[in-house]
């Protein structure tokens, strides 16, 4: 199973997921996304899992304004500028994805990788 968590070191809610999937055992990679960000590939996955760009904009960012009207393209090419407009934490397992602490999302993650 190759679960992957996009997140901020210093967000509470990525610490969660992490702590949530190291209690059951569940190897993740850990992705920084203010240093690393997120593939083209990985972006396109996890929007099209999510159903829309604007899942994953943090809409409580003091910076959201910079993006907020914005077109698609556009906005992907603002979020790798200035990552920190992404809300996380983003966990991807495969072509499914979900953002923000959602233990019942990474649930039927689990359940279908068995």
């Amino acid at each position: 199973m190759a679960i992957q968590i996009f997140g901020k070191s210093k967000c509470f809610d990525t610490k969660k997921a992490e702590r949530w999937f190291k209690e059951r055992n569940i190897k993740v990679q850990n992705i920084d996304i203010l240093s690393k960000g997120m593939s083209r590939g990985e972006f396109d996955s996890v929007v099209k899992a999510l159903g829309g760009i604007d899942k994953l904009i943090d809409t409580n960012s003091k910076d959201y304004c910079n993006i907020k009207y914005l077109l698609d393209d556009a906005k992907y090419d603002k979020l790798c500028e200035c990552p920190k407009l992404y809300k996380t934490p983003i966990v991807r397992c495969g072509k499914q994805a979900a953002v923000g602490y959602a233990p019942e999302e990474w649930e039927k993650f689990i359940q279908c990788e068995k």
